[in-house]
């Protein structure tokens, strides 16, 4: 057979009950899960801030980081909710290069997936245990979500992924918000399938059990650019690409029509520094359109404390080794200025 079994995986609850969620951290986490919701369903004006390293490589370096946010948050709490990403899987392009801590703990040595769904929960239980921010991930394996569900306060969807029925399927089971990228392609009616697809229940195989589910208003939209037939990036956060976004949710009806718009990726055009630039026209163009103040509910930044990227055995403290972020100095400022002008 062309598939080596190499180990039986714990369950869920198996993994869970070795690494608790303490009940002091669930009410934590219960709290922010209703601000959050609060936002999405229109019922608060605070703006969400989606902000941390491209993949989350290093515990130590990861809660360092969010501490710095943790005191941050506090300064801004009445205009921003700051969501932490701890992204713990790295969807690859070519299938090659550092899939995230789920696959390699330490990422220069060997994958070993037992050993990192346990460090993966182990992370982000210390990062809300110590700041009280609760963390986005993005879920890439809809089967591994359960080892996580009961610690996360927000999912993204890749852009890769947002077509992919099981995806749709067990965002339609989840009670959290969560954001469905426009594919590589740009192409947003697929983005808004997607939506509608999770806000609808249904009926299927998940972890070899039949499950029935009862659909999530929370899934929302997010602009994250595109890539055309000839390999160039193609932004989708100016002001026209919104207000088309806006127009098309609201013909088709779907529930809490929310858009989050992503400074990296093809809407930097790869450019990380471009994100303080691109942060300020969105919230211009907020200021512009009524509509768009309504619809735009918030950003996804990627930030880091030491800017711009490193091969994984460089082993810079603080800094990414997949995409390149902003760095600690710059993504504070920039928090304040998003406070500022929201």
């Amino acid at each position: 057979m062309s598939f080596k079994y190499i180990r039986k995986i714990p369950s869920p609850e198996e993994i869970i009950n070795e690494i608790p969620f303490s009940n002091e951290l669930a009410l934590i986490k219960q709290k922010r899960d209703e601000q959050i919701k609060a936002v999405i369903e229109k019922k608060s004006d605070q703006f969400l801030l989606i902000i941390g390293p491209c993949s989350a490589h290093d515990e130590e370096a990861v809660c360092d980081y969010i501490n710095r946010l943790a005191k941050v948050q506090e300064k801004v709490k009445e205009k921003i909710i700051i969501i932490p990403r701890i992204y713990t899987n790295k969807p690859r392009t070519t299938g090659e290069g550092y899939k995230g801590m789920l696959h390699q703990p330490d990422p220069t040595e060997k994958p070993n997936i037992l050993e990192g769904l346990k460090a993966i929960r182990k992370m982000h239980i210390r990062a809300i245990s110590e700041s009280h921010l609760t963390p986005a991930d993005e879920m890439l394996y809809p089967e591994n979500y359960t080892y996580l569900e009961d610690v996360l306060s927000y999912v993204a969807i890749g852009a890769r992924s947002v077509e992919d029925q099981q995806h749709r399927l067990t965002v339609s089971g989840m009670d959290v918000p969560v954001g469905m990228k426009n594919p590589t392609s740009g192409d947003i009616s697929v983005m808004l399938n997607s939506i509608q697809a999770a806000q609808h229940g249904h009926t299927f195989l998940y972890q070899g059990w039949e499950v029935k589910t009862s659909g999530n208003p929370l899934a929302h939209a997010i602009l994250r650019g595109a890539v055309n037939h000839y390999g160039t990036n193609i932004p989708n956060y100016h002001y026209e690409d919104m207000m088309n976004l806006a127009r098309e949710y609201e013909e088709r009806g779907l529930l809490n029509p929310t858009i989050i718009v992503d400074t990296n990726h093809a809407n930097s055009m790869k450019k990380y520094k471009e994100q303080p630039r691109i942060v300020k026209e969105i919230l211009y163009s907020r200021k512009h359109s009524s509509t768009l103040k309504d619809m735009v509910r918030g950003l996804m930044i990627e930030s880091y404390i030491v800017e711009g990227n490193q091969r994984p055995d460089e082993k810079v403290y603080g800094k990414s080794i997949t995409d390149p972020c902003l760095g600690w100095e710059d993504s504070e400022q920039l928090i304040y200025y998003i406070a500022e002008n929201i």
